[in-house]
């Protein structure tokens, strides 16, 4: 078979480990080789060597003063003595001295000499005692040069795992710490998210398109005469989609899309945010057109100025104040957009905002109840079910929840089925994890007193009281008296969606959150602690209404409210002394007005009150039904509407099984 002439044998790649292992092996081996046998040697006591001095057999005794031991030479005749044929063969050793038979430690010098000196004179012996300094000329420069030497092999591992192996790039070979950590996503490689993964939010994927667009198709923008956008701001609450919507971004657009964190610039060392916004533009433009995304962008784009007083934030401001610089300077940055997201934009400094910078800010709201359907959908199809769940019903038990939190419902439903040994997830599972999620675990071991747990349940059956006999306050869904989370009960309620709040509408909501303590009040002519919750959240109410929303006739048509957060560091208030105890007043007047409003109701439907709490404490949950029972049927406009679409679909189904 003929051999191949151009296959070259693999030669090993040099590595420099080997220097380091040949030198260790150079070192040990000198070692060896110097020495001079003494490790093959016997050791023996001082007493021993008496005895052998006494019988004549030792020729020299030679000590080493400054190493703390002695070394014993034997006669000729002595070595052919059987207690000594150990020894009497030479070791291997390089050194031409001749080696010694016997190395004796001891521990006064002064003593050891005495001992020898008195032995040789006692048996008249012609010993030869001597002493010398041993010195090892290689030790001593070993451990003269070692620390330098770890010095500058730490100093050459340090600067080798700083410059990352690569040349060049901002900072050089050493100080490539300052290049950009920025990621590049690959849609070959990487887990490609599309706009359809992306539901509800239809305004905010409609401008993030247009983005795209612009990248795809410049063209079609220019040649009228306008300008592609420099950047465009996602803001809004946590979990809305701001960063899933860069990810749909990244999986759509068929140009570079660079993705880091505003923390990635900050940096222990001086001028390294700055370098690394340098680098991660000058990537960007050598790669044009290319998306660049910075989450979370408050890290660095806080106000500049504010709250200065010891300059521990000059670095952050150099590097607000490069990336201010490379979005709109006087080296433009031909096709690269800048996407970023926050949910503190009343921090971010004005020059970011600006337009020619961020030209677009992108508002990504909570979702309604239409988009909430979509986020359902979505993550609803990986879950198996064991029915066709309704998510209309599901939208509608979720109000107020963002699409981080519809992801967690859905998860949890997940789990709970499958911690109840359940095959697939129902209905009752989302519901489930839906109070999970509000209310937090059950505690149905926690230890209560039946006092306390009749105070609790009439506590909550006054909330039920009030809410249902108030047009304005959310419809109840269920109540309960199993401690969840912190709290020993809690109601359920289904707050209606609304863009604006009337001044009725507020105070009836108020009025229902002090219907628990109104209850204690009727029942025991008591009141406990229970109601701290309550309190705290009709006293933001009312402290709104006064003084932000301009709803109290007294203080009239002012806001003390600051939208664009520029006042959160003033130590003054913005308004009189007189003016702040007016304000004090209204708002308990406001508060006092309701709690009495709450106490009025319950009075006049007392037996229906103390009806609800008994059957509470029987059931520990009852739901819409039961109040319905006890009360009968909301008597307002809106509950009568529902309740007569419930009625028809019922009849629809109704009606729908009698014909199969």
């Amino acid at each position: 078979m003929a051999k191949d002439n151009n296959t070259k044998p693999n030669k090993p790649k040099f590595n420099s480990w080997w220097i380091y292992g040949i030198l260790v092996a150079l070192i040990i081996g000198f070692q060896f080789l110097s020495s001079d046998g003494l490790s093959s040697t016997r050791k023996k006591t001082t007493s021993d060597l008496l005895e052998y001095i006494k019988n004549g057999d030792v020729k020299k005794v030679m000590i080493i003063s400054n190493a703390g031991y002695a070394k014993v030479y034997l006669t000729e005749e002595a070595l052919e003595k059987d207690s000594h044929k150990p020894v009497s063969k030479p070791s291997f050793s390089l050194n031409p001295t001749e080696s010694p038979s016997y190395v004796v430690n001891y521990a006064s010098l002064e003593i050891f000499e005495k001992e020898i000196k008195d032995a040789k004179a006692l048996n008249n012996v012609d010993t030869i005692i001597d002493s010398e300094k041993e010195s090892n000329t290689f030790e001593n420069l070993l451990f003269t040069l070692l620390p330098f030497v770890l010095i500058i092999g730490i100093w050459i591992f340090m600067m080798r795992r700083m410059s990352g192996g690569s040349g060049g790039g901002a900072g050089g070979q050493i100080f490539n710490i300052g290049k950009s950590k920025a990621k590049l996503f690959d849609e070959k490689t990487d887990t490609r998210t599309s706009f359809k993964d992306v539901a509800g939010l239809e305004g905010a994927k409609e401008e993030v398109e247009e983005i795209v667009e612009f990248l795809k198709n410049p063209e079609k923008y220019t040649s009228l005469g306008g300008k592609i956008p420099k950047g465009a701001l996602l803001v809004g609450p946590p979990g809305t989609g701001k960063t899933l919507l860069a990810k749909a971004v990244a999986g759509e657009a068929k140009v570079p899309f660079f993705s880091l964190s505003g923390s990635d610039f900050v940096e222990m060392f001086v001028g390294v945010g700055a370098s690394r916004v340098r680098d991660l533009f000058k990537q960007a433009k050598d790669k044009s057109p290319a998306i660049i995304f910075i989450d979370e962008i408050d890290a660095i784009g806080r106000a500049r100025g504010k709250n200065n007083v010891t300059g521990s934030n000059d670095e952050r401001e150099n590097t607000l104040n490069q990336l201010l610089t490379e979005m709109d300077g006087f080296g433009t940055n031909t096709n690269v957009i800048v996407l970023a997201a926050t949910n503190r934009a009343d921090v971010l400094d004005k020059a970011l905002m600006r337009a020619g910078r961020f030209d677009r800010q992108i508002y990504v709201d909570l979702p309604d109840i239409r988009e909430r359907k979509e986020i359902f959908e979505v993550h609803v199809k990986p879950i198996k079910t064991a029915e066709t769940l309704d998510l209309d019903f599901l939208a509608k038990q979720t109000p107020g929840f963002s699409g981080a939190d519809i992801a967690n419902v859905c998860n949890e439903a997940a789990l709970i089925a499958a911690r109840k040994e359940k095959k697939a997830v129902n209905k009752q599972d989302f519901l489930d994890a839906v109070d999970r999620i509000v209310g937090g675990l059950e505690k149905k071991n926690k230890i209560i007193t039946p006092g306390e747990k009749k105070t609790i349940a009439y506590h909550e059956a006054g909330h039920a009281t009030v809410s249902w006999m108030l047009e304005h306050a959310a419809p109840l869904v269920k109540v309960t008296i199993v401690p969840r989370g912190q709290s020993l009960g809690a109601a359920w309620y289904l707050p209606e969606e609304r863009l604006i709040v009337r001044s009725e509408q507020m105070l009836d909501e108020m009025c229902a959150t002090l219907g628990g303590r109104a209850a204690e009040k009727v029942i025991f002519n008591k009141i406990s602690t229970g109601a701290l919750s309550d309190l705290e959240k009709v006293t933001k109410q009312a402290r709104g209404m006064v003084t932000v929303y301009g709803l109290n006739d007294k203080i009239g048509n002012l806001t003390y409210y600051d939208s664009s957060g520029q006042d959160s560091y003033g130590f003054s208030k913005p308004y009189s002394e007189e003016t702040a105890r007016i304000i004090d007043e209204e708002i308990s007047k406001l508060i006092e007005e309701q709690y009495l409003r709450a106490i009025d109701l319950l009075d006049k439907n007392k037996d229906k009150l103390t009806e609800l709490a008994e059957r509470l404490l029987e059931k520990e949950v009852i739901f819409k039904d039961d109040l319905e029972k006890i009360f009968g049927k909301r008597p307002f406009a809106k509950d009568v509407k529902e309740n007569a679409e419930e009625e028809a679909k019922k009849d629809a189904t109704t009606n729908s099984s009698e014909e199969e």
